[in-house]
C-alpha cells in the first residue's frame, strides 16, 4: 500500500536509538519486548543492560535463583513477566537445545510469549513477515482508517493482525512492525493528542483528514480496579527489616513482603497485632498512609513503623538483606 514507503522511509531516518534496536540477537531482543510491557522505554532501558549483563544467554537465565532474578527485576513491576522468563528459558534449554526459536508459531509455545510478542522478536530478530499488534499499532490503524471499533476488543486486534499480516514487506518485516509502533508511541499519540504536523502518513490518515483524532481511537471504560485495605508493618530489629516470602501463587507470588494483615487497624489494635505475634516494639509506634495501584487492584495501606525486639521471630519471618527483592508495593511503605 501507498502508506508503508513513507512509513519506512519515516523510521529508518527518525527512530530512536534504543539499545535492543542494536542487535538482533533473539534472546535480546525477547528480554526487551518483555520488559516494555505496561513500562516507559526510559525506565526498561537500566533495567534492560543490568541484564543482559547478569544474564547474558538463555543458559544463565535458566539457571539463575529466583531471589536473584527478581532482584534483577526489583523495581519494574508484574513479577509474573520474570517468573515467565525464567520458565520460557528452561524450556528452550530442554525442548530447542538452548537456542532460541526462531519461529512465531514455536515462539508461541513459551510461557509468557503471546501473538504481540511472538510476532515482535521473529520478525525483528529473524526476519519472518508476520505482524507485531499492540496498542500503539492499534491507535495507528483505528486513525488511519477512520475504524470506530474498540480497540480493546480482542476480535478487532485479530482482524487488525489478519489485515497487516500480507502487507508486512518479507524484506523488513521487523523495521515495518518497529515503524508502526514507533509511530504510535512518538507521534500518533493518545488521548487526543497526536502530532499530526510530524506523521509521515497524514496524507493518507482517514481521521486527519476528517478532523477526527482526538475522537478516535474508541476506547471501552476499562474495569474499575478493586481497593483492598491493609495494614502494613514496617518493623526493623537490630537495624535490618522483617519480612517474609509470599505464597508460590496468586499476587506477586513467591517474592518477599513486609508483615500484613487485612483492613486498616487503630493505633490500639496495631499494638495488640505486635503483642499476638510475640513483637515489643522499642520506642513509639509510628503511623502515615500510603497506596499502591496494580492493574485491577488498588491498595489502600495503613503502615505501622517501629523498631522492636523479640525473643523468637514467628516462623517464616527473616531479616531481609539486599539479596531479598521487595516488590514496590512495599517499598513505598518505608
Amino acid at each position: 500500500m501507498d502508506w508503508i514507503t513513507p512509513l519506512l522511509n519515516w523510521y529508518h531516518e527518525n527512530a530512536r536509538d534504543l539499545p535492543w534496536r542494536r542487535t538482533r540477537d533473539g534472546y535480546a531482543v525477547w528480554i526487551s519486548e518483555i520488559m516494555l510491557q505496561q513500562t516507559r522505554v526510559a525506565a526498561v532501558i537500566p533495567y534492560y543492560e543490568r541484564f543482559l549483563r547478569e544474564l547474558p544467554d538463555v543458559f544463565a537465565l535458566a539457571n539463575v535463583e529466583d531471589d536473584r532474578l527478581h532482584k534483577l527485576w526489583e523495581g519494574l513491576g508484574y513479577y509474573s513477566r520474570a517468573r515467565n522468563l525464567k520458565r520460557a528459558a528452561g524450556e528452550i534449554v530442554s525442548h530447542f537445545d538452548g537456542k532460541m526459536p526462531q519461529s512465531y508459531e514455536a515462539l508461541l509455545t513459551l510461557p509468557g510469549i503471546g501473538e504481540y510478542t511472538a510476532g515482535a522478536i521473529a520478525s525483528i530478530a529473524f526476519g519472518e513477515a508476520v505482524p507485531a499488534v499492540d496498542g500503539n499499532v492499534l491507535r495507528v490503524y483505528a486513525r488511519l482508517f477512520g475504524v470506530e471499533r474498540d480497540i480493546r476488543d480482542l476480535a478487532f486486534k485479530k482482524e487488525v493482525r489478519a489485515f497487516l499480516l500480507p502487507l508486512v514487506p518479507e524484506e523488513q518485516p521487523g523495521a515495518f512492525n518497529a515503524a508502526l509502533m514507533e509511530l504510535g508511541a512518538t507521534v500518533c499519540l493518545p488521548n487526543g493528542q497526536p502530532k499530526c504536523g510530524e506523521c509521515p502518513v497524514q496524507e493518507y490518515c482517514v481521521a486527519y483528514r476528517e478532523g477526527r483524532t482526538a475522537e478516535l481511537p474508541v476506547l471501552s471504560a476499562k474495569k474499575a480496579r478493586r481497593i483492598e485495605h491493609k495494614t502494613i508493618f514496617a518493623l526493623t530489629f537490630n537495624g535490618g527489616l522483617i519480612g517474609f516470602r509470599r505464597p508460590e501463587s496468586g499476587l506477586l507470588a513467591g517474592l518477599w513482603q513486609l508483615p500484613e494483615t487485612a483492613g486498616e487497624l487503630t493505633d490500639a489494635e496495631c499494638a495488640r497485632w505486635l503483642g499476638e505475634h510475640g513483637i515489643n516494639p522499642v520506642g513509639e509506634l509510628r503511623f502515615y498512609e500510603r497506596k499502591h495501584i496494580f492493574t485491577h487492584i488498588e491498595w489502600h495501606m495503613r503502615v505501622c513503623a517501629a523498631e522492636v525486639s523479640a525473643n523468637v521471630l514467628p516462623e517464616g519471618w527473616i531479616m531481609l538483606d539486599e539479596s531479598h527483592a521487595l516488590p514496590t508495593a512495599y517499598r513505598v511503605c518505608l
